[in-house]
């Protein structure tokens, strides 16, 4: 893996890509810089060789041009607080000022570009514009995994321009080093817990886990498509009927390979989705018509931490009910603690970015966990065998 460790950036240019793709309130504050506080062991090391540091990232998803919402100038002050370095900043992320302000960078000094996305070209993949974001930095780094999977000009394009001087930043490779440990070194028992919505959007992970797990727990609101495909009286849960036959045929592909499948038997449901809503409990296969099932129960809870304290290896992507309201947080809660108690004990836990990330992050349970990705979609692509843009970029 080429990491940054492989050189001196002393009187180099540093152009990294970085996501601080952070959250805003409507004073521009950030609510939650984990992103960025996840890149700065990056901009240390090349500050602290002596090199310089060009930032580009993106912000949201602005539709039509500049606007004050997307603008990444909102994070500076907190940024050259963390950094201990007053962040300059060009208000375009290509263009005369951002090629003058370049030029003029010092050892030590760092830039931060303006939204690379108020340009239609950055997710097009666009080889000229990433040319022109190339010529602003001598090395160019990649540190952002959670755009690792799209192919965009500043994360996959722009790294024909630097042959031999593209490296993966600290965080970059601490995902994929973690990421592997899981995928082709993972100690015995391993257990992947799969939740959130839908079973479509996890189907690619779950056939690719089937391969390598021995225990596969499922929660969320995907549980009630299997529940259902299995004769089950669902009431108002969230269910995709064009994708009951599929799940039969993963029942079965587990049984085949002998995987322990693990599906919720009871669920914590209510009358509405809210948390002022009256709640019951109820078997999987017997909801209350007009209801939805928003949890797992408590004796799927105990069955599923049951498993989950005595594996090795723990993958978690996705959450077991909505746990967001307070009235239905108690099995991803659990769940959680169930995975922090193996970790203890000496296992090895994966936290699948996006709302496990959250979830853990809601607990206070950070600290209680192995890894924390910070690329949902990212790591999903990868867990599910798929090899990621901005990856492949750097390897070739």
């Amino acid at each position: 893996m080429k990491t940054i460790d492989q050189v001196s950036f002393a009187g180099k240019k540093a152009l990294i890509r970085v996501d601080f793709n952070v959250p805003l309130d409507k004073e521009y504050n950030i609510t939650d810089d984990n992103r960025i506080t996840a890149a700065l062991p990056t901009i240390k090391k090349i500050l602290a060789d002596g090199g310089s540091v060009i930032l580009m990232s993106h912000l949201g998803r602005p539709k039509e041009g500049p606007t004050e919402k997307y603008s990444l100038k909102h994070i500076i002050p907190h940024l050259s607080e963390l950094l201990g370095v007053e962040v300059q900043f060009a208000d375009d992320c290509i263009g005369d000022q951002a090629t003058e302000k370049a030029e003029a960078l010092q050892p030590g000094q760092v830039l931060l570009l303006e939204n690379l996305r108020l340009y239609k070209e950055e997710e097009k993949g666009d080889k000229d514009f990433a040319e022109k974001l190339s010529k602003l930095g001598d090395v160019y780094v990649n540190d952002a995994f959670g755009t690792a999977h799209r192919a965009h000009a500043s994360t996959a394009v722009i790294a024909q321009f630097f042959p031999n001087d593209k490296y993966f930043g600290y965080l970059m490779g601490a995902e994929l080093a973690n990421a592997e440990k899981v995928l082709n070194g993972a100690a015995k028992p391993f257990t992947a817990i799969m939740g959130g919505a839908k079973v479509s959007d996890k189907l690619l992970l779950i056939e690719n886990m089937l391969e390598k797990v021995d225990n596969l727990i499922i929660g969320g609101g995907m549980a009630y498509t299997f529940a259902k495909a299995q004769g089950g009286n669902i009431g108002k849960s969230l269910v995709e009927d064009d994708k009951l036959d599929l799940a039969l045929s993963l029942i079965q592909k587990a049984k085949d390979k002998g995987v322990n499948l693990l599906l919720p038997t009871d669920s914590i449901i209510a009358d509405a989705f809210s948390n002022d809503a009256q709640t019951d409990t109820a078997s999987n296969s017997d909801i209350k018509e007009g209801w939805m099932g928003l949890d797992i129960g408590p004796d799927s809870i105990k069955a599923f931490t049951e498993v989950v304290e005595g594996s090795k290896t723990i993958l978690w992507n996705g959450p077991m009910g909505v746990f967001e309201m307070e009235k239905f947080e108690k099995g991803t809660k659990a769940v959680a603690e169930a995975v922090v108690k193996a970790t203890q004990n000496g296992a090895f836990s994966l936290i699948g970015g996006g709302d496990s990330a959250a979830a853990v992050a809601k607990f206070n349970l950070v600290d209680g966990v192995s890894y924390v990705s910070t690329g949902g979609g990212a790591l999903l692509e990868y867990m599910e065998g798929k090899e990621l843009p901005g990856v492949k970029a750097i390897n070739e």
